[in-house]
């Protein structure tokens, strides 16, 4: 009866030792991972015209102009 009585009692602990495990495991793998594949660039967004402003040939001959 003793057996029982301790694997029930700690069960709890027991399930949040192991799920505390998993998560380390999975947090390393994550490190190595992002270590692996260096530092992340964003790509700059392309930029969008405003519909309010008309398109004019100033802008089409010189786009670098704001």
């Amino acid at each position: 009866m003793g057996i029982h009585y301790d694997y029930k009692s700690t069960k709890g602990n027991k399930l949040m030792e192991k799920q505390a495990k998993r998560e380390k495991k999975l947090a390393e793998k994550k490190a190595k991972r992002l270590a692996k594949e260096g530092p992340k660039v964003e790509e700059p967004k392309a930029k969008t015209l405003d519909a309010s402003k008309p398109i004019t040939l100033d802008f089409l001959t010189n786009p670098d102009k704001e």
